[in-house]
């Protein structure tokens, strides 16, 4: 959603234009920071509530999934209740399910007060980019959106170090809770400042039966992903009728919106052969990229002793390293074709998880680290060019909607990467596990209790020792996978046509 975005900011004094752009680049990176605020916190939310680590990626995917099926919503609520006032409501919503997360004392109650913060989540995020683009004049908008860029990447880093941080000296209640008083300050800066920039407010049709229709499919097939591996899967009565349910839906959807006049999700862009393959490869490698992101925290802080702080510093170092590159990348995108750096970006990730299927129990911190950030220098390679990719091969007014499908691709990819990365996880972890104690000699128990253990002890000592190994092996081949499906992503980006049009990224959202 970029209308307007050519207006002049006459109605804010030049000297309050940075203060107001702060102001919205502030909400934008709250809202990005919960994408992952809350990953490295997830064993300490599951002991406090009583909940299984499975049980507790809700807390991630609930998030994901509410602002996916939102943020299409936001061109219409923009339209209908103007710019800055659905900015400001989003972060009155926002603020509000941010404290009843943080007074949370079961994971129902934290699961459905995510999905609030999602809801308004998903409107703070193009609001922010739109409103940037007013507060400065045209030839001052690359600062907007450098602002904007930067909080896309400072928040994924910054994330797992407040969350950690936060978790181990106070509690996990406060990654939810800090968000109030920001929220409050964007409240109050709004409302002093951004009024000038109000958009018109025009009565548009919504599409009621798209929009049903995207809650039950994606709502299905969340639900899928989350239960399915603790109900057996399709031999659970209810599971298929779930993903019976979901696969109608989707068909009846894809059907009702390419006809609708006025469709939820304008999927007619698809028709575009550069936006359609760059979606796909997008989605396949971000998720698989998400997958490991997920895993390492909670695989760091369970069997290696790691602090949530610990394990937070050592999942940022892949987005503090894309800091380093993302100028040189924004320099090489008119130069080099998208395709080649997006290409060579995802072959930089793949080998970067090959590299970590030589991790070992014993591994200490900075074996563990050093390819995340030597991961991260290649990321910005895959982003940013994909991002620019996907949006210059539409036609110009067709880049709202390739860019609410591109959000919407990738919030579903992390959605889905986190519950099946977990699945896949659980299950490797269970077959390693029974492989070990196939090999193992019952005798070998006896040097452990020979030591002045007793026999119990040495048996759960040993116990133990299978379970570390067991689940450092299942992360192994969770890389080993996600490796292989980076190279078919890779090589699946050339099926794209080169775009006509080339330049710096385009900031759609």
């Amino acid at each position: 959603m970029t209308s307007g975005s050519a207006t002049t900011s006459a109605g804010i004094p030049p000297s309050l234009r940075m203060v107001a752009g702060l102001t919205l680049a502030f909400a934008n990176f709250m809202v990005i920071l919960d994408l992952t605020i809350a990953n490295v916190s997830i064993p300490h939310i599951a002991g406090s509530l009583g909940i299984t680590l499975e049980q507790g990626a809700w807390v991630i995917t609930s998030y994901a999934i509410a602002e996916a099926i939102c943020v299409p919503l936001t061109a219409w609520i923009a339209f209908r209740f103007g710019s800055v006032r659905t900015f400001l409501f989003s972060m009155m919503g926002f603020g509000f399910f941010s404290l009843l997360c943080g007074l949370s004392v079961s994971i129902e109650m934290l699961v459905l007060c995510r999905i609030g913060q999602g809801i308004f989540g998903a409107f703070l995020m193009p609001m922010s980019q739109t409103l940037l683009l007013r507060v400065f004049p045209p030839e001052q908008q690359n600062i907007g959106m450098g602002m904007w860029a930067m909080t896309l990447l400072l928040g994924p880093a910054l994330g797992p170090i407040i969350g950690g941080w936060l978790t181990d000296n106070w509690s996990w209640h406060w990654i939810f809770l800090i968000n109030v008083p920001v929220a409050l300050l964007a409240i109050i800066g709004g409302i002093a400042l951004l009024r000038p920039i109000e958009t018109e407010r025009r009565v548009l049709p919504i599409d009621y039966v798209g929009l049903g229709l995207l809650v039950i499919w994606v709502g299905c097939l969340q639900i899928i992903l989350d239960i399915g591996r603790n109900h057996d899967w399709f031999g659970d009565p209810m599971i298929v009728v779930l993903a019976i349910t979901s696969a109608i839906a989707f068909l009846i959807f894809v059907i009702w919106e390419l006809t609708e006049d006025h469709p939820v999700v304008d999927l007619r862009v698809l028709r575009h052969r550069g936006l359609s393959v760059s979606l796909v490869v997008l989605a396949i490698s971000f998720g698989a990229y998400f997958a490991g992101f997920v895993i390492v925290p909670q695989w760091q802080q369970a069997w290696l002793g790691y602090t949530a702080t610990q394990a937070g510093f050592s999942s940022s170092f892949t987005a503090i390293a894309g800091l380093l590159t993302a100028p040189i990348v924004v320099m090489l995108m008119p130069r080099i074709d998208p395709r080649l750096l997006v290409s060579a970006g995802i072959v930089w990730l793949a080998v970067m998880a090959l590299t970590r299927t030589f991790w070992t129990t014993d591994s200490d911190f900075w074996t563990l680290t050093a390819p995340q950030f030597v991961q991260g220098l290649g990321m910005t390679f895959f982003m940013l060019p994909i991002i620019n990719l996907t949006l210059n091969t539409v036609e110009e007014h067709e880049v709202a909607s390739a860019a609410g499908l591109q959000s919407f691709m990738r919030t579903i990819a992390t959605a889905f990467a986190t519950s099946v990365s977990l699945t896949y996880w659980g299950d490797t972890q269970r077959a390693a596990r029974n492989d070990i104690v196939g090999a193992l000699d019952p005798a070998v128990g006896d040097p452990i209790a020979g030591l002045g253990f007793s026999t119990e002890a040495a048996l759960r000592m040993l116990n133990n020792m299978v379970e570390a190994e067991a689940t450092t092996l299942s992360v192994l081949h969770t890389f080993w996978t996600t490796s292989a499906i980076l190279l078919i992503a890779a090589a699946l980006i050339w099926l794209s046509p080169r775009p006509k049009r080339s330049g710096g990224m385009s900031m759609g959202h």
